[in-house]
């Protein structure tokens, strides 16, 4: 979808395997298209064709990619890394707290095992840049990228604010209202949402669905921002008589009450449920 003359987005599903049967995601990358090519996150392994394949139907060619930013280390976002930074030669960036998952994806896989993770990644790849917060970020034209550092979803999520465009990128700091909660910290995570709502944004970016414009970018924040509270306030009942309640027993409890299907209950969304007594 072409977002802006130079902007383009590529929506690339993927399918998660559980005991239960396997469930079917998507992701948005993000191609800025100037002088040279920049590419936000890489979705899972095999992505790297249908990038490819865009860029040859708009006239350019995987080569011209220069630069890969990476939103954050999980599998979704780095999978076809490696395969990208083969075919291009590109520069990988991101933040220092997600350069070892990035680099060392078994570390990740043992840190925090997801149901087919390496057939969701291709494999590790060098960090050449880590990005630091209100760093700028060059990508042609004489324009560029601010960089937000967005914690919550993970330590070191990242955020692209393009001025020039009034275009927000938040990778996953935007949760998904009524999906399984999947965050490091809610503190973080209520912090960052507060910070990218005060961006004069004219359209919006994230890993999940259709961009967003106008009026429907302050009714997203304000559906995540109650969906969080919603998530802790389940939280806080579930823990009332026992904050020591087994992670995985107190998943079951919160998920039964927010309504959410049996395979959210998982290690993934108790570690998550669990920050939110921190």
């Amino acid at each position: 979808m072409q977002i802006k003359p130079e902007i383009r987005t590529l929506n690339l599903p993927f399918s998660v395997p559980l005991p239960t049967g396997p469930i079917d995601r998507s992701v948005n990358v993000v191609l800025i298209c100037s002088e040279t090519l920049t590419l936000i996150d890489s979705g899972t392994a095999g992505a790297e064709t249908r990038i490819f394949d865009y860029l040859r139907s708009i006239g350019r060619q995987p080569e011209e990619l220069s630069l890969l930013l990476l939103t954050h280390s999980h599998p979704d976002h780095i999978g076809a890394a490696r395969a990208v930074v083969a075919a291009s030669g590109c520069q990988v960036a991101a933040h220092a707290a997600e350069r070892a998952w990035i680099e060392d994806v078994e570390l990740q896989v043992r840190e925090r095992p997801v149901p087919g993770f390496h057939a969701l990644v291709g494999g590790a790849v060098p960090v050449d840049r880590i990005l630091v917060e209100a760093e700028y970020v060059a990508v042609g034209g004489g324009a560029g990228l601010e960089v937000l550092h967005t914690p919550g979803h993970s330590r070191g999520s990242l955020s692209f604010w393009y001025p020039e465009e009034g275009l927000l990128i938040t990778g996953d700091a935007l949760p998904v209202p009524d999906e399984m909660p999947i965050f490091d910290s809610l503190h973080d995570s209520l912090a960052s949402l507060k910070r990218l709502q005060a961006l004069p944004a004219e359209q919006l970016i994230s890993a999940w669905e259709p961009p967003l414009s106008g009026a429907a970018i302050g009714q997203r924040f304000e559906a995540s921002h109650d969906w969080l509270m919603k998530i802790k306030a389940s939280v806080d009942r579930a823990a009332r008589s026992n904050r020591d309640k087994p992670p995985m027993t107190l998943c079951a409890e919160v998920v039964a009450a927010l309504g959410l299907p049996p395979f959210a209950v998982n290690p993934l969304v108790a570690r998550s449920l669990v920050s939110c007594l921190a």
